[in-house]
Formats: structure tokens, C-alpha cells, sequence
């Protein structure tokens, strides 16, 4: 970062089914029931793949309790959601197919969604393997209980369905799911496979941690045609427009933006299409010249981008922000801070795209490492405004007047004076192994500071413990 149910569920069912954007309908796959209100009504009729796991009368939970949830879960995503524009409300519901890849056995699935803090969520049925549960809600976490225990390697298919509202103003941490100035924001809005992360914090860090998806599949229906701009491609749009399936592989979110009257800037980058999607007044133009730009000189450093799309979309306001495969810039940026803004939402495409970590307790991993790549790849290192500070803490531990120079400046001059004293040869070398080994998972600030270290005859170790004393 830094960044009428009814009618609605009967035109999604025409737009679906009519229009060659049906969706195979597994045993397991239940649709809403007609008799559901107004108030509870969250998705219209979709009938959503699963895994195969947790076909109706067929489970793999046994008996018993753990009192234990876990993010080694191998969970796919099939998402099925409806946006009145005029009123921002939102319908949908989710099916997860998910395995347990942890060691041990799990009774719970922990969910994240910003819906629940920023949306009025309100939760419809939610089923496991076929039988109707009862999730808690708490802060920003929906907590599905399995009714009982998932072995290791065993596996479940839980269905949730839920409705929010889009917040109508950018203030305070609400762009992340708002609908403003013409553009609707939905960030981390699809209940993903996480656990209990306290939303509130006293600055803009990212109070999230997601493993990564090896798919998603969302169906985005609208009361009236809109231009999306998502994670993922478009593979399927319905003869009216009011209906498109997104596909996504690799992914740890699936991030949405919206406006009825957006515009396509695009070029082509080591085979990578870069495409700008904004509004009338947005530096269009200027943008997609510093997504270029960033794009070139990070592959130089980091290695390839990672997917074949790169979406640059002008947000409803807020702050820059990444997403996979995809970056979120507000409007009326100034033009001096563009290119920095651009680049280093670009470059967490790498960190926290590529290899994950938990942003919020250790927002070093992905923000300092981010924010040196940025300013090395543009020439703009500066010194911190703030005195020197530890860089191991929570983001919920850093003042809003200092998270910026403590964690990005701070921590990204570490690292570039590690680059400094190494070489960058040797540098970038060892960072390229880092982000290949553990492509796609979640690594610590530790495993960064190894490969660095190991890197090199120099003792990076003593030198660092006066900043991570939690480490060393």
C-alpha cells in the first residue's frame, strides 16, 4: 500500500445461463433458496464449482474438536456477486474448495473480508460439505466452524453468502470498499482464507495476510453496463453487458474497480500487457509512461513479472495501492510523486504478489523491501524525517507520523546500504533466490535478512540487531 435482490438475482440467472457464461453445477452447489428476504437475499441463484470435496451427503470431517484453524490450506475460489450501482449494495456468495495442508487437524476455517468492517456485512446460509453452520463474525474475520475435525491432507467445501454496502466516501480507511466519484473500490472484499487480524491501527498499514490461490473464478453481474477493471482476465462477458467471468491463478486477492464510463490505455512490456484504466481528467498518459518504465527496470532487478496482465486503474480516491496483478492509483496525484506512486504499487508485485508475508505484523517484509526496489530503480533515495527506529514491530505499534519514514525509508536504506556494501550483483542475485524460494508462499522479515546475509562475506547479522532485537 502506500494505498432490488430479485430483480438483480433474476437478470444475473438470465446472464448467466443465457448467454454461455453458465458455470458447471457440481451436486454440492446450492443456490439461494426462493424464499429467502429482502434482507437476506445475497446472491442471486449462481450454482458455483467446488472442489469434488463435500459432495451433499459425503464429508471427510470426523468427530471431535481442536479448537485450531490454520492457513496451510490449499483453498480455490468460485465467487458469484451482484452491484446495484445506484444504491452500492452488493450480493454474493463464495464457494471454497480447500484442503488441509497443515500438519495437524483443523475445526474451523477463519475468513477475511473488509466487508464486515467497512460493508454492514450481513451473512446469509453458509454450508460445509452441505450442512447448514453458524459463523461469528468478529472485527474484520468470519470464523466457519466445520462441525468437526478436518484431518491433515483431508478436505471441505464451505459456502458462504453475504451482502454489504459500498461506503459513499473515501475518508479514513473506507476507499478500500466504497463507491465514489464515479468508480467503486472493492479491496479484500472476497471472504479469503486468512486468520483473526485486528482491522483498527493508528496508520495506513495493511492489516491483512493472505496465502496465495492456485485459482479464482468470479462472476461480476451489474444493473447496468460497467467498465471492470479486476485481477485476472476477462473470459467471458454477457450479450448485454451486464455480465463478466474473471479467471485468476496465483493470486492472494481479487481486486475490483468500476465505473460506468472508463477508458483503455495500453502497451506491451517483455510480453506483459500494461493497460491503464481511468476516467476522463486522470493522466492516463503519464501513467501508463511510468508503468512502463517501472515494469522495465524492475524485471531488470527482481526478475519477470509474475502474470502476463498488468491493470493500472484509477481508484474512487484513498491511498496508491497493490493488488494482484493489478494497481490502484487515486486521482489528482500529484505529477512529481507519480512516478514513485506507480513504481511502488508495481513493485509489490513481487513482494506481497509474488512472496507473501503477514503485512501486518511484519510490514518490513514486503514495505521496506518494495520501497528500496522502488527508489533504486528511480534514483531517489532520501534520508528518514523520523529518529532511528526498530523495524520488526506490528504495524499496530508505529505512529501514522512516523510508519511511513520508520518502516519504507528506514528499512529501505537498510537494505540499500546491504546492496551498497555487497555489490549489486550479489545483491540482486540473492534477492532473486529469496523470491524464488518462496514463490508463492509467505516468508518473514527473517528470511529476508538471510538471503541477503548469506549472500555475502559481510556480517550483515550484527549489524541488524539493534533494528530487529525480536530477531537476532
Amino acid at each position: 500500500m502506500r494505498t432490488r435482490g430479485g430483480v438483480l438475482a433474476a437478470a444475473l440467472a438470465v446472464g448467466l445461463v443465457g448467454t454461455g457464461i453458465g458455470v458447471p453445477a457440481p451436486a454440492s452447489a446450492a443456490s439461494l433458496p426462493a424464499s429467502a428476504s429482502a434482507d437476506t437475499r445475497v446472491s442471486a441463484p449462481l450454482r458455483l464449482p467446488s472442489s469434488g470435496a463435500g459432495a451433499a451427503g459425503t464429508t471427510q470431517i470426523v468427530p471431535g474438536s481442536v479448537n485450531r484453524s490454520s492457513m496451510h490450506l490449499r483453498a480455490a475460489y468460485s465467487v458469484g456477486a451482484s452491484l446495484a450501482w445506484g444504491s452500492g449494495r452488493l450480493w454474493g456468495q463464495v464457494a471454497i474448495a480447500a484442503t488441509n495442508e497443515s500438519a495437524s487437524g483443523i475445526d474451523r476455517i477463519e475468513l477475511n473480508t473488509v466487508m464486515a468492517r467497512l460493508g454492514g456485512l450481513r451473512l446469509g446460509s453458509t454450508t460445509v460439505d452441505g450442512r447448514t453452520v453458524t459463523p461469528t463474525v468478529s472485527d474484520q474475520t468470519i470464523s466457519v466452524p466445520l462441525g468437526g475435525v478436518l484431518p491433515s491432507g483431508a478436505s471441505v467445501g464451505v459456502v458462504v453468502r453475504f451482502s454489504a454496502t459500498l461506503r459513499t466516501t473515501t475518508t479514513g480507511s473506507s476507499w478500500l470498499f466504497a463507491r465514489a466519484n464515479g468508480i467503486a473500490d472493492l479491496y479484500r472484499w472476497i471472504p479469503w482464507v486468512s486468520r483473526a487480524t485486528p482491522f483498527a491501527r493508528p496508520n495506513y498499514g495493511d492489516p491483512f495476510v493472505t496465502p496465495s490461490s492456485p485459482s479464482v473464478r468470479v462472476i461480476l453481474h451489474s444493473d447496468i453496463p460497467l467498465r471492470w477493471a479486476t485481477t485476472g482476465t476477462r473470459t467471458a462477458l454477457s450479450a448485454d453487458g451486464l455480465t463478466a467471468k474473471f479467471d485468476a491463478a496465483n493470486v492472494r486477492d481479487f481486486v475490483v474497480t468500476a465505473s460506468r464510463d472508463a477508458t483503455t490505455r495500453q502497451a506491451t512490456v517483455n510480453g506483459t500487457r500494461v493497460r491503464v484504466v481511468s476516467r476522463s481528467g486522470f493522466p492516463s498518459a503519464a501513467v501508463l509512461s511510468a508503468a512502463v518504465t517501472a515494469l522495465t527496470r524492475l524485471e531488470a532487478r527482481l526478475g519477470p513479472y509474475p502474470y502476463s496482465l498488468l491493470t493500472v486503474s484509477e481508484s474512487a480516491g484513498g491511498y496508491g495501492m497493490e493488488g494482484p496483478m493489478t494497481v490502484w492509483i487515486p486521482p489528482r496525484v500529484a505529477s512529481s510523486n507519480l512516478a514513485y506512486l506507480v513504481t511502488h504499487e508495481i513493485a509489490h508485485q513481487w513482494f506481497f504478489g509474488l512472496v507473501g508475508n503477514d503485512q501486518a505484523r511484519e510490514p518490513f517484509a514486503d514495505e521496506a523491501m518494495t520501497d528500496m526496489a522502488t527508489r533504486n530503480a528511480l534514483g531517489m533515495r532520501r534520508a528518514s524525517q523520523c529518529s532511528a527506529a526498530r523495524l520488526d514491530l506490528p504495524i499496530y505499534r508505529y505512529s501514522s507520523a512516523c510508519y511511513y519514514e520508520d518502516i519504507y525509508i528506514q528499512g529501505g536504506n537498510l537494505i540499500d546500504d546491504a546492496r551498497r556494501l555487497m555489490g549489486s550483483t550479489a545483491f540482486w542475485r540473492a534477492i532473486r533466490g529469496y523470491l524464488a524460494a518462496h514463490r508463492l508462499g509467505l516468508a518473514h522479515t527473517r528470511q529476508l535478512l538471510d538471503a541477503i546475509d548469506a549472500a555475502s562475506p559481510i556480517d550483515f547479522a550484527s549489524r541488524w540487531h539493534s533494528r530487529f532485537p525480536s530477531l537476532y
